[in-house]
């Protein structure tokens, strides 16, 4: 890991292989991103009403913040316009919609100054999201709904794309954190009493990078990234949009991010739809992703003969 790509003009092929290499991408707004932004924040405004939502913190008890946020973000998630967008933003983007499938968006927020940092508002200590059950060839998108700043943005931290950290990732089944602790997220408001993987040595977080693309913005990153919620002193609350894709070809052929300390069981692949018609992926992808990781120590995993070619 050692470059930020802007706006680079190269085939999605040659993008999904740097970014497996650890790579950052960061695109200015697109029209479909930007109209996203701002189908968000109409449900923001309306969702907080005549408190203006940057500052609304200071404004409310946290027990009632947290239930506005409760209603809002599922709402959000499950508005058949969020999936509207999705696919022609990947497809502004060059993606092949018939090979990419992508998950269900997600409304993040991260208020300023510790009010409201577990549960529904979970401040993200450093992880990988494939401590969480996600394939090495997940790919994040991060897009601000308003202007961030480095004191309220998300930071990657490079030194551990390539060095692992003993963690609790082994512990960690993503179907039985779905029937166990998903649902009750709003319940934690002083505290997040939930089990779920941290680093479990002590991490040096800098050298950090945090990109600070406006409204629209979208940064692309490798689900194997490190990376943290910046702690949020800026007086804003921070919204944001991600969703993450894999791309078919490489599930079946095995090919992604190599994976350096994630131990995790279960999977996120069926949660996964295609970018043309919403369908899910094969079930033998699915089959294939139902088991423990392999910690690879060399490059990035190939496939078997029995799986796709590469692309």
């Amino acid at each position: 890991m050692d470059s930020v790509f802007s706006d680079a003009a190269i085939s999605d092929d040659q993008r999904w292989e740097m970014l497996y290499d650890g790579q950052l991408f960061v695109y200015n707004a697109c029209k479909p991103s930007l109209d996203f932004c701002d189908f968000a924040r109409g449900m923001i405004r309306e969702a907080f009403g005549s408190l203006d939502p940057e500052t609304a913190q200071y404004h409310m008890p946290v027990e009632k913040y947290a239930a506005v946020l409760a209603e809002l973000k599922p709402k959000f998630i499950h508005h058949p316009e969020s999936k509207r967008y999705i696919p022609l933003i990947l497809k502004e983007l060059g993606c092949d919609l018939e090979q990419t499938y992508f998950d269900v968006p997600r409304m993040r927020s991260s208020t300023s100054d510790d009010y409201l940092t577990s549960g529904i508002a979970y401040a993200f200590h450093p992880h990988r999201d494939t401590w969480y059950s996600a394939p090495m060839c997940q790919l994040n998108f991060w897009i601000p709904i308003f202007q961030i700043l480095p004191r309220n943005a998300m930071a990657f931290h490079p030194r551990y794309w390539s060095e692992g950290v003993k963690n609790g990732s082994h512990e960690y089944n993503y179907q039985e954190w779905n029937r166990t602790s998903r649902q009750n997220a709003a319940q934690h408001i002083k505290t997040d009493t939930r089990k779920q993987p941290k680093a479990e040595e002590k991490m040096e977080l800098d050298p950090q990078i945090r990109l600070i693309p406006p409204p629209g913005g979208i940064i692309i990153f490798s689900g194997a990234q490190m990376h943290s919620s910046v702690p949020n002193d800026s007086g804003k609350t921070r919204f944001s949009i991600d969703f993450r894709t894999v791309h078919l070809g490489d599930a079946r052929g095995r090919r992604g991010a190599r994976n350096v300390d994630s131990h995790c069981t279960g999977t996120t692949m069926g949660d996964y739809l295609r970018g043309t018609d919403l369908s899910h992926l094969p079930e033998d992808v699915l089959k294939a992703y139902d088991s423990p990781m392999p910690t690879m120590p060399g490059p990035p995993v190939e496939s078997p003969s029995s799986f796709a070619p590469a692309r």
